[in-house]
């Protein structure tokens, strides 16, 4: 199989607009360079989620927003091409929580939630400390992805949020929900962001994966049909995607912050 050229996708959530663009830039940065190093898709991802859930402008990691009780419950998730899938559910206690999503790729299970997912990485050595939280903005989504590709053509995708604000400490929205807020299969990987509820509903990810892979659209083609036909209008979302070949692309219908890099 001939090399593919390694490439990297990220956003910053449906609405932050341009105040966040270059914070998705210094992620897909850090991603970019480790790609260059002979990093490992899987490997870049990561580390480039990492980067955003450090950064306290996002809802994600240190930055997640507060639930009706004033709890922060995190949620990441991590699929690779390869068909190991890690997630976590309503965290506490866990800046980033997507390392601990990928502590799971290779074990018998693929999901924990609240306390048995935080005990589960106490037993990993994953550090607990404490996510301040801050109040949400009004009409803002700004969860985090990122979608990587190395010189293998194998690609993974990591996905990261607070939840959303304005809910009950039990809801779970699409970022840790296979098929709507993230999914990567062979050669193609979409990650969503927006109102979780109608991801979820539409099962936007993986109907878009499909609509390149049994259609024959285009990446731009098919999240243009996701976004236009799967979710009502004045809904908030967006897309990133990434294929074996080219550049990733983003499309959203707010002013979705998001930057690609391709070797």
């Amino acid at each position: 199989m001939p090399e593919s050229i390694p490439a990297v996708v990220a956003h910053g959530g449906a609405g932050p607009g341009p105040d966040r663009q270059k914070n998705v830039e210094a992620a897909v940065k850090v991603a970019a360079d480790m790609l260059e190093s002979g990093a490992s898709a899987l490997e870049a991802a990561v580390e480039a989620c990492v980067i955003l859930e450090d950064d306290p402008v996002f809802n994600a990691g240190t930055g997640g927003v507060f639930r009706n009780d004033g709890s922060v419950l995190l949620d990441a998730s991590l699929h690779v091409s390869d068909g190991r899938m890690g997630f976590v559910i309503a965290m506490e206690d866990t800046p980033n929580p997507i390392r601990v999503a990928a502590d799971l790729l290779d074990e018998p299970i693929n999901g924990l939630t609240g306390v048995g997912a935080r005990d589960w990485a106490d037993s990993r050595g994953h550090k607990r400390d404490r996510v301040e939280g801050r109040p949400p903005a009004e009409g803002i989504g700004d969860t985090v992805g990122v979608i990587a590709r190395d010189s293998t053509g194998a690609m993974a995708c990591a996905t990261s949020t607070g939840g959303c604000s304005y809910r009950p400490p039990g809801r779970v929205g699409d970022v840790p929900l296979p098929g709507c807020g993230f999914w990567a299969s062979g050669d193609l990987s979409v990650a969503a962001t927006g109102e979780g509820e109608a991801i979820t509903t539409a099962l936007l990810s993986y109907k878009v994966s499909e609509r390149v892979l049994q259609n024959g659209d285009t990446l731009s083609e098919a999240m243009s049909w996701g976004i236009s036909e799967l979710i009502e209008e004045g809904v908030s979302v967006g897309l990133i995607s990434l294929g074996r070949d080219g550049p990733g692309e983003g499309l959203s219908n707010t002013d979705m912050p998001w930057a690609e890099w391709h070797g």
